[in-house]
C-alpha cells in the first residue's frame, strides 16, 4: 500500500492529520537535516499505523517535503481447515 505524504518540520506539537483522503500531513519537531525529520517520519508512521518501522520504506522524497512511503505487510501463512 502506497502512502502519500505532506512532511512539516521543525512543527511544535509532533502529530498526523489526514484531512485530505489521499494525502497525510505529518508534523514533526525534528529538523530536515541528517536525515533526522525522515526518521521521526518513519517512527510516527510505524506507531500510527502499528506496524515496524522496518515494513515502511521510503519510496520517493527524501529531501522533499512531499513523500511516498510504501507500507509493506507481512505475509501471513496459509490457514489449513481440516
Amino acid at each position: 500500500m502506497f502512502l502519500s505524504i505532506i512532511a512539516h518540520t521543525n512543527s511544535k506539537k509532533p502529530r498526523i492529520v489526514d484531512g485530505d483522503p489521499d494525502v497525510l500531513h505529518v508534523y514533526t519537531n525534528q529538523p530536515p537535516t541528517d536525515n533526522r525529520a525522515n526518521k521521526a517520519i518513519i517512527e510516527a508512521l510505524a506507531q500510527h499505523f502499528k506496524v515496524k518501522e522496518s515494513q515502511l520504506q521510503l519510496v520517493s522524497g527524501a529531501k522533499s517535503k512531499t513523500k511516498k512511503f510504501n507500507l509493506l505487510q507481512p505475509i501471513s501463512p496459509p490457514r489449513h481447515t481440516k
